[in-house]
């Protein structure tokens, strides 16, 4: 895909949503952060059922290592792998309170560092939590970034870096949800909704589909 057609994808895609924001429920770094680590190969609905009857109760690093594992296990037992993701939360709030007086830290290293996080998880924490022009690739972005040509590339982290590369920075903020949302509710899996597609005169898919 040459490069004017990626600036009216994008344009595009601004335009229809000028301001894009995660479907996840935070209203602090901390609380995206927890959102985010229990989001992993589970649906944003799901981890907000559990976290809007979570965070009233305990949204802080104290607060929720107070619970323990077996208390946030009963918050957060709807949401898959959740015996995993209590025990890396729990160890999350430690680390958190015992090396960054309870913030969220604006470090990729510090974050990685930090259980039940990898890279996708830190570039969504530094990109929507601080602003930072990241890009988490996350399935609904590889598939998308792959199927309209936008972005080749055999993993994740190779779409990744082609983006970075390929995206210019005054979309750099927002590109990531903007490919996260029409990867979850245009560009689906299965059968790509190619008929009300925004883009779908510059999507370089072959197998295009009528509805």
């Amino acid at each position: 895909m040459n490069k004017d057609k990626r600036l009216q994808i994008l344009t595009r895609l601004r335009d229809d949503n000028p301001n894009p924001q995660t479907e996840l429920n935070w209203s602090t770094p901390f609380e995206l952060l927890i959102a985010v680590l229990l989001s992993a190969q589970a649906t944003d609905v799901s981890v907000n059922k559990a976290t809007d009857k979570l965070y009233p109760v305990a949204n802080t690093p104290q607060s929720i290592l107070d619970l323990g594992v077996e208390g946030l296990t009963e918050y957060i037992k709807t949401i898959g792998l959740f015996n995993s993701k209590a025990k890396n939360t729990i160890k999350t709030c430690q680390i958190l309170l015992e090396k960054h007086n309870g913030e969220v830290p604006e470090d990729r290293a510090a974050l990685e560092a930090l259980p039940g996080v990898g890279r996708k998880t830190a570039n969504v924490v530094l990109n929507t939590a601080f602003g930072w022009p990241t890009i988490a690739v996350d399935t609904h972005i590889y598939r998308v970034s792959n199927r309209t040509k936008f972005a080749m590339g055999k993993t994740v982290d190779d779409v990744e870096e082609k983006l970075l590369k390929v995206v210019p920075r005054e979309f750099k903020l927002d590109v990531h949800h903007w490919l996260i949302l029409h990867g979850r509710y245009t560009c689906v899996a299965r059968k790509p909704r190619c008929g009300s597609c925004l883009i779908e005169d510059l999507c370089e898919f072959k197998d295009k589909t009528e509805v």
